[in-house]
């Protein structure tokens, strides 16, 4: 099933804006079903609300449409994936242009946040995240190959046969390309779940 999950989690992280249980929804968000929502603490729904918003805005954001109708013809639905992790390769890379606390510190931190609540996180969520912290995805974004390791692995979990092991040559060959895509809708999508944020927490505390 990993599949159909978001994957871009780097950059859910960074647009939980320093927010711990926002940071936790938004880990989570895909993993968390119906009524189930309303089993966790008000700010952690939040997040997950969150989560969900910052998916579909970008499942609609031209600039990303634009990247997947050139993969589409490659890795068909798998498309979406491999777009989440190339963005997260991007802002990995161009870390420092987004924040001032160095990468692997970030990533450390978010690591022990989301161990901190592990109690209360989807046992499907933490299949996934023991892999993500023992491999280190989020640092190892930053990379070509650390991108590669990660389709691969996913790859080899698809319940079809992806190609997603091939995804990173599409990067190499389109990295340019890619990276202008990135920045345009980045700085969008930014923009949109800080507002988004406060929309929700202000809609929650009037409640």
């Amino acid at each position: 099933m990993l599949e159909y999950y978001s994957m871009n989690f780097l950059a859910h992280a960074y647009l939980s804006f320093g927010q711990e249980e926002i940071l936790i929804g938004n880990f989570i968000g895909d993993f968390v079903k119906g009524k189930n929502l309303h089993t966790y603490p008000a700010e952690i729904q939040n997040g997950i609300l969150l989560h969900r918003e910052i998916d579909q805005y970008t499942d609609r954001h031209p600039a990303v449409k634009l990247g997947q109708s050139y993969l589409r013809p490659f890795f068909g639905h798998y498309s979406t994936v491999i777009t989440d992790i190339y963005f997260d390769y991007f802002l990995a890379k161009n870390w420092g242009q987004y924040s001032a606390i160095p990468l692997e510190m970030f990533v450390k931190d978010t690591y022990a946040s989301i161990s901190k609540h592990r109690q209360i996180l989807p046992p499907s969520f933490l299949e996934v995240f023991f892999w993500m912290e023992s491999q280190n995805w989020l640092v190892h974004y930053q990379t070509i190959e650390g991108v590669h390791k990660a389709l691969s692995g996913l790859a080899r979990r698809a319940r079809f046969d992806s190609k997603m092991e091939q995804a990173a040559d599409h990067l190499v060959k389109k990295e340019e390309e890619f990276q202008e895509i990135f920045f345009a809708f980045f700085e969008d999508l930014e923009t949109f779940a800080q507002t988004k944020l406060q929309e929700i927490q202000t809609n929650d505390a009037s409640h």
